[in-house]
């Protein structure tokens, strides 16, 4: 039968809409590309499916309401501390309640850091210009009491190397490489400036610097410092580092031009403990045919402690959780298994994506990692998917886009799918990463800005319903 055809007879029946009738047109243009990557294609079944998974999440989604009592009833969830215990119970609880078939805990032992009570940072000998807003990095060790010391300010690791001795041996290292504003993709804009956050204190403790302060990872200016995971190296010291604000990095540079002789005061109280028991949840939806090959959707439970954890990760969590929900609500119940996997310690260690890597590899082959799908970018509208595969895998998931361009997910290209799922690639699974509009989520990453209330209901269920509407095609695909 033609195109034309097809779509005449259809159009005449009366329920196939105009766009369905370009949609499947545009679909059968495109079989001789991917006959060979997966069964015959089936646009006006698939479009109806994903229009009643969207219509699902955008009239009963559970998404938003989850959310708001992981953030507001649990609250800061950073590895090893009560309240990552309390998410834990929290995920069982909330998997049962999505209908999966089966949950459970997956141990893993985890780092356990804690910020302290007193944290602050002052500038000494300026006018005008005295507390600062800082918090201590993830994983630093205290000051023991009050430091104070001269500044010397750097924006690359080179710039560092290339000082005299003399200037730097003794004072804080202040690393004030904002992230690239022209970069249109804020994730592009992080890359390149988060390693002085990750590595500072290692290269200034080779100079001899007894602290570092480092710009917060973020793109606008404001008062609000960012933490994130930082790392220490054998045989270099351990010295004190801490973020301090964009707003306040401006302004302490302009100082140090005035005044270079200034010093700065800080005081951390962090402390690293010993490891401490913990767990990825897991939950699952048998699949209808075969069961042994599984589909992974997941994010991470862990949060920085400054603030709730919404955007990061809470709405990975709930939105991998609804998944669950839509595809038993909808009795779009896939071929293969889906598993929703909480996972834990994706800040400061990845222990959780180690312990489940390693659970999965004991699975094969009996049970293979088909395919694995993360959503660690935030709660903000769904854009596309980024996807880690060979060539014809990333062609085969390219293919889908007509399908899924009338819910605005019109971005889906190779690249890095995220970090928990990420060791799953060498058992084979493709890897897709969630890709929501970036250019907010650096406002709120890792401050104390990421609360429930920055989080909208419609955006953050459109994701949990992008993510179902892709394993329901994976679920049926060859790739």
């Amino acid at each position: 039968m033609s195109n034309g055809l097809i779509s005449n007879s259809l159009t005449a029946a009366g329920w196939l809409p105009r766009r369905l009738v370009l949609l499947t047109a545009s679909f059968l243009t495109l079989l001789p590309a991917v006959a060979q990557l997966r069964p015959p294609l089936d646009p006006v079944g698939d479009s109806v499916a994903i229009r009643r998974l969207f219509d699902e999440a955008l009239t009963h989604g559970e998404s938003y309401d989850n959310l708001r009592v992981l953030c507001k009833q649990i609250g800061p969830r950073l590895s090893g501390s009560a309240n990552a215990q309390r998410a834990v119970e929290w995920g069982v609880a909330a998997m049962r309640r999505a209908g999966a078939d089966s949950v459970w805990l997956q141990p893993c032992m985890v780092p356990r850091w804690e910020r302290g009570k007193a944290e602050s940072g002052r500038v000494v000998g300026v006018k005008g210009l005295t507390t600062v807003p800082i918090c201590a990095l993830g994983g630093s060790v205290g000051t023991n009491g009050a430091l104070r010391a001269g500044v010397v300010e750097v924006h690359t690791f080179e710039e560092l190397a290339a000082l005299p001795a003399a200037q730097v041996q003794g004072r804080l290292v202040f690393f004030n490489r904002p992230m690239d504003p022209t970069k249109i993709t804020t994730f592009t804009a992080y890359g390149g400036a988060v390693n002085q956050r990750g590595q500072g204190a290692i290269e200034a403790a080779k100079r001899g610097a007894v602290g570092v302060l480092v710009r917060s990872m973020s793109v606008g200016v404001n008062d609000f410092p960012h933490t994130g995971a930082m790392r220490y190296a054998e045989g270099t010291t351990r010295i004190p580092a801490a973020a301090i604000s964009t707003a306040a990095a401006d302004k302490l540079s302009a100082a140090l031009k005035a005044t270079p002789a200034l010093q700065f005061e800080l005081r951390l109280t962090c402390r690293t403990l010993l490891d401490a028991p913990s767990f990825n949840v897991v939950g699952e939806l048998r699949g209808a045919n075969t069961s042994d090959e599984i589909i992974v959707v997941g994010g991470h439970l862990d949060s920085w402690d400054l603030a709730e954890g919404a955007h990061d990760d809470g709405a990975g969590c709930v939105q991998s959780i609804e998944v669950l929900r839509l595809l038993r609500a909808t009795g779009l119940r896939p071929a293969r298994t889906v598993r929703a996997v909480l996972f834990m310690n994706e800040e400061n260690g990845t222990r959780g994506a180690q312990a489940y890597a390693a659970a999965a590899q004991k699975e094969a082959p009996a049970r293979r990692a088909f395919a694995a799908l993360e959503s660690d970018a935030g709660g903000f509208v769904p854009r596309g998917f980024s996807v880690e595969g060979t060539p014809a895998q990333v062609a085969a998931v390219q293919q889908w886009q007509p399908l899924l361009a009338p819910y605005g997910l019109t971005e889906i290209r190779a690249g890095h799918a995220g970090t928990d799922i990420e060791p799953l690639a060498k058992l084979g699974a493709v890897l897709v990463g969630l890709n929501p509009d970036s250019q907010r989520y650096f406002d709120v990453h890792h401050a104390a800005t990421d609360v429930f209330e920055a989080v909208n209901r419609r955006e953050l269920e459109l994701g949990g319903a992008s993510l179902a509407a892709l394993i329901y095609l994976i679920g049926k695909a060859v790739l």
